[in-house]
């Protein structure tokens, strides 16, 4: 029950050390950036996110920095939308080729 409680403390802390960050942002170092785009992209949980999202102190750097560094596509976003595309071509293709 302890090991629970010690993640538990654990996540709390870092989401406290995010939401500091973000009632800074955009004064914040380039290696505190990466830290939070890490933690939204990989550790937080939906929890976490509107945990953040609802903290009256962070709400400005939260919306700042989600519009800068979190919800853009990423060329690597662009990639799977175009995998996905021709995916969806493909089938459309095979299924009136039969249709034949």
């Amino acid at each position: 029950m302890s090991n629970t409680s010690t993640i538990a403390k654990a996540v709390d802390a870092r989401r406290a050390h995010v939401e500091a960050l973000l009632s800074a942002y955009p004064d914040v170092t380039p290696e505190e950036r990466q830290l939070m785009v890490n933690w939204f992209r990989s550790e937080a949980s939906a929890l976490d996110v509107a945990l953040v999202a609802s903290n009256p102190a962070a709400e400005r750097g939260y919306r700042h920095f989600r519009s800068e560094n979190v919800d853009k596509f990423t060329l690597k976003d662009m990639g799977y939308a175009l995998g996905f595309a021709v995916i969806i071509a493909l089938a459309v293709l095979l299924i009136a080729w039969r249709a034949f």
